[in-house]
């Protein structure tokens, strides 16, 4: 064999194994060019993940955590607003009570004259400058003992008075059991810092079991308020929706609140799906406005308002992203910021209804005009959003068309926001008991306040009622006096 062809043969070898490891080479290549592309996609999402703030999410500003601001900060050649009042600010000021309800007078003159020294007479000034001191007396709670005699009888018998009917079921009156569901169920002190409160403030003695109890009694008082609450919002022309979650004994649970102009109820579900929730609407009457959740699915489209603020929040985390998203949602911020421009012109008097809607009938064609070139770019997490916002086309502008109905959700959010704290402290409740009291002492509470009434007077008359086996009073009838 020709030495020549036998090169040939081993270099036509080595350059079969050369081509096999540069062949595997590219198929290393391209793995790790997919690995690498996984994980910049990863690390766009953590980074994503690691910047949401109540300014771009769902998320509720106290997620932000300390020191976190909800606003960009201003940059370090902007002025700083001082804190207090601005200029231009009216102000405000402690005004003097009336005459009627002053205890006490202390009526000052003056001696003698500054010019010839001469003795004047106490005559009364009407137009005296009148200065006050409110201070609060010690407070000493007042305990009535009912005493069960026995008399006997010539015959030798001893018959003992009957306390049924005479003596209270509780052994505590109306106003202290309001006081307690106040403390705990209103400013969501805890049952040990009551207990405390009550012992230092009022001299008032009383065990945390007994707090529990009071709870419960104060529940069960206050249900007919609650229910009638209930059947005022199932008639509301509009009204606002939304969740958050709860925890019963470290389980989790959904609360929920509808709120109207006149009436806020909650109430604790096991979980936010939509067979839990829909019960809670009733007729499915009035205008809802909510957020895009699919467990709204229910209420026809025509008749809810979604919730412009979440979709502002959303178009801030699509600024915030590179490339074609970041250009599609800065149009889409100032369309918003456009939107809610109009609109407080409008609700301030500034613009009048007709040219209200005119103005606004250019941008809605706009925004949708935005969203589905957002949706045909097929960008990963925008598009799919937007198709989304744009399935809810018909509950976009309701608010445009109605007076009454507001763009925004903030009303249920910042009636949640009380029962979101109370979360936060007391970790939920420990009992079906705990939720009943929660629901309906907020719900008493949330709507007393709407409707001009002293939430305290208020329980305390539903408390009296109960003790005395009476109707409950309502929630809607002329202001209960404050006892």
């Amino acid at each position: 064999m020709d030495p020549r062809d036998e090169r040939i043969a081993e270099l036509e070898a080595q350059g079969a194994a050369k081509d096999a490891v540069i062949a595997a080479q590219r198929v290393e290549i391209e793995l790790l060019k997919q690995k690498v592309e996984e994980l910049t996609q990863l690390v766009l999402s953590l980074k994503e993940q690691l910047n949401r703030n109540s300014r771009n999410s769902h998320l509720p500003p106290s997620s932000d955590g300390p020191g976190g601001r909800s606003s960009p900060q201003k940059g370090k050649g902007e002025v700083q607003r001082k804190r207090g009042g601005q200029l231009g600010h009216g102000g405000s000021k402690r005004e003097l009570v009336a005459p009627e309800q002053v205890d006490q007078f202390v009526e000052l003159y003056p001696k003698e004259c500054e010019n010839c020294w001469g003795r004047l007479p106490q005559v009364r000034d009407e137009k005296a400058t009148r200065y006050q001191v409110t201070e609060v007396p010690p407070i000493r709670p007042r305990t009535t003992e009912y005493r069960c005699n026995g008399v006997t009888c010539a015959c030798g018998h001893t018959t003992f008075a009957k306390a049924e009917g005479v003596v209270p079921a509780s052994p505590f009156g109306p106003r202290l059991m309001a006081l307690i569901g106040l403390l705990t169920g209103v400013y969501h002190l805890s049952r040990r810092r009551t207990v405390t409160l009550l012992h230092d403030v009022l001299g008032v003695r009383i065990s945390l079991g007994a707090v529990s109890a009071v709870e419960g009694r104060v529940s069960t008082a206050i249900e007919p308020a609650a229910n009638e609450a209930w059947s005022r919002v199932d008639h509301a022309d509009v009204k606002h929706a939304d969740a958050t979650s709860w925890l019963l004994a470290g389980k989790l649970r959904s609360l929920w609140t509808i709120a109207t102009t006149m009436v806020t109820v909650f109430k604790i579900l096991v979980d936010g799906s939509a067979p839990s929730v829909k019960p809670l609407f009733g007729a499915f009457k009035g205008i809802l406005v909510s957020d895009r959740a699919t467990v709204f699915s229910f209420w026809t489209m025509k008749r809810r308002q979604i919730c412009w603020a979440h979709l502002l929040r959303k178009f801030v985390s699509f600024s915030e992203r590179d490339g074609p998203a970041k250009k599609l949602g800065c149009e889409l911020l100032d369309y918003t910021g456009l939107i809610f421009t109009y609109w407080q012109d409008c609700r301030e008097g500034r613009l009048d209804r007709r040219t209200f809607s005119a103005w606004m009938a250019p941008v809605r064609v706009q925004v949708e005009d935005c969203l589905t070139r957002a949706v045909a770019a097929n960008i990963k997490e925008v598009s799919g959003s937007c198709a989304d916002i744009l399935l809810h086309k018909a509950a976009l502008w309701t608010f445009v068309e109605r007076h009454d109905v507001d763009p925004t959700n903030n009303h249920a959010e910042r009636e949640l926001r009380a029962f979101v704290l109370w979360r936060k402290r007391s970790f939920g409740t420990q009992s079906e008991r705990g939720n009943l009291f929660a629901e309906r002492v907020m719900t008493v509470a949330h709507t007393a306040r709407k409707q001009h009434q002293n939430v305290l007077a208020f329980l305390t008359a539903c408390c009296t009622a109960s003790l005395a086996t009476t109707a409950a009073p309502s929630l809607f009838k002329p202001e209960v006096a404050c006892p």
